[in-house]
């Protein structure tokens, strides 16, 4: 079921929610919003509804110039009350994952638990926050402003080796439709992915010590798009963590864990 509330363009795996619990999934960068049915049958398996938003600028949903990651959490509080929800795991993927933190900060008697792979840390200011990234020039440019980031959007090309072979693997597979769903976004122009490149460069709007619900990272260790370091980031500031890395894994082929993570 597709429906707008609260003035965002909203995915639901079930007529009725209410009453449920639900996993939250926060899409990488690009994204439209749309469920990806590897992640309604590792939630179909844990007798979990799914709800998807895209964010601001993404699909439907309008554009939040200067948004944080915390504005979007706050902007996901009336969806989910408007559908009656029981309880949340948060899980976010990629450019999704400061968003699924964000959303147990700002909510955190709905959102029991939390989920991230290949989550960016904090922008710190430091070029150690870039080290490991095969392709680090658009967050480079969100780093120096909104200006700079939407220059280098004019001429932002797909880095192939970005992605290991476990990565293409995985997009050739069982994650085919995230692959489908990024090239999708294209139909709504940049704005969505500038404003989230802008948002992981800038103060998040809340702190990871906020973060009370259990949260367990999941990190391939062959990762060129957000380096392990990252996570290990995450691990040191979050109060209830747990991190589980994978040797033979990329920034994709990650994602074949969802189920035994949930």
């Amino acid at each position: 079921m597709r429906t707008a509330i609260a003035g965002l363009d909203v995915h639901v795996s079930h007529d009725d929610v209410v009453g449920r619990d639900v996993l939250l999934w926060h899409h990488g960068s690009p994204q439209t919003g749309a469920i990806l049915p590897p992640v309604q049958a590792a939630a179909d398996a844990r007798g979990l509804a799914v709800v998807s938003v895209a964010r601001p600028a993404y699909a439907l949903s309008p554009r939040v110039p200067g948004r944080t990651v915390a504005d979007v959490a706050v902007g996901l509080r009336p969806v989910l009350e408007a559908l009656g929800v029981a309880s949340v795991v948060s899980v976010g993927a990629s450019g999704g994952g400061p968003h699924a933190l964000a959303s147990a900060a700002v909510m955190p008697g709905l959102v029991r638990r939390v989920v991230t792979f290949a989550s960016p840390a904090p922008f710190d200011g430091t070029e150690e926050w870039f080290a490991g990234m095969q392709a680090p020039q658009a967050l480079r440019a969100a780093a120096e402003g909104e200006v700079a980031r939407r220059r280098f959007a004019e001429i932002d090309e797909f880095d192939p080796d970005s992605f290991v072979d476990a990565d293409y693997a995985a997009l050739r597979g069982e994650w085919a439709s995230l692959g489908a769903d990024v090239g999708a976004s294209a139909e709504f122009g940049d704005d969505g992915l500038i404003d989230d490149d802008l948002a992981f460069a800038r103060p998040w709007g809340f702190d990871l010590a906020d973060v009370t619900a259990s949260v367990l990272l999941v990190q391939g260790e062959r990762d060129r798009v957000i380096p392990p370091r990252h996570a290990r980031l995450l691990s040191e500031a979050l109060p209830d963590v747990a991190l589980q890395t994978h040797p033979g894994d990329g920034h994709v082929s990650v994602l074949r864990h969802l189920a035994a993570a949930l």
